[in-house]
């Protein structure tokens, strides 16, 4: 198999990092061309990534990948897109607009930022969750008259919510939702979270997020209509914290159902789930889609932020629901660094590449 040639813009950030890390030695994409912004124009990778006192700034830990170290970091204009399949942003939404703007024109483009989440044209994908929202891509390429398309991640506390909530509202019929989310610091960015503030601490509030879940969610989990989609017809409802975590999300989940369900058949649903999901054989994706606890001591972050190389959605902490006539309460995890970004970003490109769209 020819590999794909990738570009990565933002790669000396934290998400363009785990970009680098995600893409080592891949079997399908080879990272060819790489940028940042002007100010690491021209510097080879290792020297693009040094802070002002010549240390190396590697956030994602392990060690650098060797394909990355002697590579030149170009301007975003110095692209060259004839020379490239593919485009992975990793570019704050701020600038993200013009430049996936720009890229589209001519290339797939996979990001992990909100720049274009909220338009109709354009689907918010989760392989194994909502792949048939793919074929939007053609309506979105006819409107904008693109040769290529922009395909955004959803916000990483959507991620777990909705992956979970999706076997739900097929099969019992989901109608409301209450969730808390437990979310770790590195999902504020380098600056996002002060130490001060967040030691022995818990953030109550979290800007704009409560607003991105409740959006996203009833969209990924819609349907798609006549080149529209069609939001799901469920109710959500949340509250988003920060706690002194480092890395990965949890919440605790509150689902009214149409349909009777208890632990039991959740586990089964769920089980189910990871023998016929969609994603199965794509090189980035975990053995197992959902990982079902019955110990109630379950999902912890520390103990399930590795599982699947952080692919995996914990559920753990299932119980009748006594709020509701019908409904379970459950606890998940997601690590918001892997399945709700850049690895997340590059298991999406691995199912647009299946289905033909890159």
């Amino acid at each position: 198999m020819e590999k794909k040639r990738v570009a990565i813009i933002g790669v000396t950030g934290s998400v363009g990092q785990e970009f680098v890390q995600s893409l080592n030695n891949h079997p399908w994409f080879e990272v060819t061309q790489i940028a940042a912004s002007e100010r690491s124009a021209g510097k080879n990778y290792l020297d693009a990534i040094r802070n002002e006192g010549g240390i190396i700034m590697w956030d994602v830990g392990g060690e650098i990948p060797d394909y990355i170290k002697e590579m030149t970091v170009k301007s975003i204009d110095e692209l060259d897109t004839s020379q490239l399949d593919l485009i992975f942003s990793a570019v704050e939404s701020q600038a993200a607009r013009d430049i996936e703007t720009k890229m589209a024109a001519e290339l797939p483009v996979v990001s992990t930022s909100s720049a274009y989440r909220y338009e109709e044209d354009v689907p918010i994908l989760i392989p194994g969750v909502n792949d048939e929202q793919v074929e939007l891509i053609e309506t979105q390429k006819k409107n904008r008259n693109w040769k290529g398309f922009v395909t955004p991640l959803p916000n990483c506390t959507t991620t777990g919510l909705a992956i979970t909530l999706k076997p739900l509202l097929e099969k019992y019929g989901a109608k409301k939702v209450m969730m808390t989310s437990m979310q770790a610091i590195s999902g504020g960015g380098k600056s996002g979270v002060s130490a001060m503030g967040i030691t022995d601490n818990i953030l109550p509030y979290i800007p704009k997020e409560e607003g991105k879940v409740r959006l996203e969610t009833r969209k990924i989990l819609g349907k798609l209509v006549d080149g529209k989609i069609e939001d799901a017809d469920i109710r959500v409802s949340c509250t988003c914290t920060r706690v002194p975590v480092i890395d990965g999300h949890t919440e605790s989940v509150f689902v009214e159902t149409s349909e009777d369900i208890d632990p039991a058949k959740a586990k089964e649903l769920y089980n189910g789930y990871n023998k016929n999901i969609s994603v199965q054989g794509l090189p980035s994706a975990p053995k197992e889609y959902y990982a079902f606890h019955e110990d109630p001591t379950r999902p912890q972050p520390r103990m399930e932020r590795e599982v699947g190389n952080g692919m995996t959605t914990t559920i753990g902490r299932v119980e009748k629901e006594e709020l509701f006539d019908k409904g379970l309460k459950y606890m998940l995890f997601s690590h918001n660094k892997k399945m709700g970004s850049a690895k997340g970003a590059v298991l999406l490109a691995e199912m647009l590449y299946k289905k033909g769209k890159i």
